[in-house]
């Protein structure tokens, strides 16, 4: 196969990784634990935790978690936003020879006890504003244990009580709920700390994390991703973002911005896992969508490297504050999850001095596949060049290579690339070429220098704000409302967050207003998924077999 990418590799950047000695994941955390323990690993509301304190912290959560029973691959299911016990509580699963499961901790208890019982995770970790939700769900999942923290709980003691205080008779934020069998997070560590965490062997080869994804067909499923794929991601990432990480001046320790929610497989591997490895430091942002507050963490600090997804640069970028915050250390932007448009990388570098690479990647591919480069100039509108060790080729419907100019699937082959589906061989096997390529279900275009560019989304797949939204499950739930006879979603165009949910009803009668529907969607599906737009039709188009015909209520919508 012809990689023509090579040639506009930047300097220092090699065709294939090094040979490295981990072992596991948890082998380079060890590492990064004894290299950099002094440092500060994150900032959290004012406060600083140290590779060395979140080594130890993590060694007490591993021994309780062993404590509990739990076999070399039992799932431990971890429902936080960012905050301290997130990468505590990574740290100690990883370790202990377990596997994470990502929740995202604004799940419904619908979606919660579908990812809990799929995965067959044995225990829970749960912020306590999300408690309510697991209570009301629990009782029909496979989980063992339920440990309950909250935000202020690994802060500084004054400040962690001023904090849960706040948070929960001030502003409200943890609804009543009832788990009398659970444990603290506060009395597990205690537990923790009166065992001695016993070390597990563990390869490259067993599963590290499973990351759910809707993937094509809008049934949540967990990507199998092994502790060679997450090391090898860390690897690529590191190495690619290095000509412009090398900018950073010798005696400063690099400091990240994480807006990126944590349980985000973007936020995972590129903010913590290679912040880990590398020495850096996190800034965490446990609410990337209250913009003044954002920028006023950023005031306070020189930082270096910003991930994000174009709505969060979009939005920082317009904000009349913006120019108040010193940019001048800022060596890499980097976007993901979501396209960035033109006009976005415009107005972030006309703010910031910093030019936005923009890369691609899905849950399955750990998830880094390729970005534009570091240094020279990246191509506006691409994906960029395969990462390090990375095979990208545009193939047809029977997997057949297309070469450079032709119009076809997306597929990737590379050390990142996801074992599979968990417990789901028939949607590994249609995912996956014979010859190892994973089918991302994106259509695009290589040109000769084999820079990339998608010229049309996944067929039906809506992202807001960087999110995977699946129309099949939107529609599920809609249809499932009384009164209801028929309903289809789509992705309309949004300033805020890239697109939109726009829902299309047929309703038995008029009694049925928007309003209602909406509320009904409230109940059941997370924030981003819930429909802004809803239009009342008497009948919605369908193929001859009767299948809806999307694509012509998003030209309808389109031509509004």
């Amino acid at each position: 196969m012809q990689r023509p990418w090579l040639q506009h590799y930047p300097d220092g950047i090699p065709a294939e990784l090094p040979a490295h000695s981990y072992t596991s994941l948890a082998a380079l955390l060890d590492e990064a634990f004894a290299q950099h323990a002094t440092l500060p690993a994150f900032h959290f509301l004012g406060s600083t935790m140290r590779f060395a304190e979140i080594d130890a912290a993590s060694r007490r959560f591993a021994a309780y978690l062993q404590s509990l029973g739990l076999a070399k691959g039992d799932r431990v299911a971890l429902m936080m936003p960012n905050s301290f016990q997130y990468p505590v509580a990574v740290a100690a699963v990883v370790r202990a020879g377990l596997v994470v499961v990502n929740v995202n901790p604004l799940y419904t208890p619908r979606e919660l006890e579908h990812q809990l019982a799929d995965s067959g995770a044995r225990v829970l970790i749960v912020l306590e504003n999300m408690a309510k939700t697991v209570a009301a769900c629990i009782d029909r999942t496979p989980v063992e244990h339920v440990v309950v923290t909250r935000m202020g709980d690994m802060l500084p003691p004054l400040k962690g009580a001023v904090v849960n205080f706040v948070l929960r008779y001030v502003k409200k934020l943890v609804p009543a709920y009832s788990l009398p069998k659970a444990t603290s997070f506060k009395a597990a560590m205690k537990i923790g700390k009166r065992r001695v965490f016993q070390p597990v062997s563990i390869t490259l080869d067993d599963v590290a994390l499973l990351q759910y994804t809707g993937g094509t067909t809008g049934v949540a499923k967990g990507a199998t991703l092994t502790h060679r794929n997450i090391v090898a991601n860390v690897l690529q990432s590191q190495l690619w973002y290095s000509p412009a990480t090398r900018l950073i001046p010798a005696n400063e320790q690099q400091l990240m911005v994480c807006a990126l929610p944590l349980y985000h497989i973007f936020g995972f591997t590129v903010n913590m896992m290679m912040a880990m490895r590398a020495g850096s430091c996190n800034i965490l942002i446990p609410n990337p969508r209250d913009i003044p507050a954002v920028l006023k963490e950023l005031a306070k600090h020189r930082f270096h490297s910003f991930p994000a997804v174009a709505t969060l640069f979009a939005a920082i970028a317009r904000h009349p504050d913006a120019d108040k915050i010193d940019w001048s250390s800022l060596k890499l932007s980097v976007g993901g999850g979501m396209p960035v448009q033109p006009a976005v990388a415009e107005l972030w570098k006309r703010v910031t001095g910093s030019t936005i690479v923009e890369g691609y990647g899905l849950s399955e591919t750990s998830p880094s596949a390729s970005c534009n480069p570091c240094a020279g100039e990246g191509r506006i509108g691409t994906i960029g060049l395969p990462l390090t060790s990375t095979e990208l080729r545009i193939i047809d419907g029977y997997g057949r290579d297309l070469g450079t100019g032709a119009e076809g699937e997306i597929a990737i082959r590379g050390p990142q690339v996801m074992r599979g589906y968990w417990n789901r061989p028939d949607e590994t096997a249609a995912a996956m070429t014979a010859d190892g390529f994973l089918r991302t279900g994106d259509i695009g275009i290589m040109d000769a220098d084999g820079f990339t560019r998608i010229v049309d989304r996944k067929k039906d797949m809506i992202n807001v704000s960087g999110f995977n939204v699946y129309p099949n499950e939107i529609e599920a739930v809609v249809t499932a409302m009384p009164g209801i006879v028929d309903a289809a979603a789509i992705g309309v165009p949004n300033a805020e967050c890239g697109e939109m949910v726009k829902l299309f009803v047929v309703a038995k009668d008029a009694s049925i207003t928007a309003d209602d529907v909406k509320a009904y969607c409230r109940e059941r599906l997370t924030g981003y998924k819930r429909p802004r737009e809803i239009e009342f039709r008497k009948e919605l188009p369908k193929s001859a077999v009767g299948k809806v015909l999307r694509r012509e209520l998003r030209e309808g919508a389109d031509t509004a």
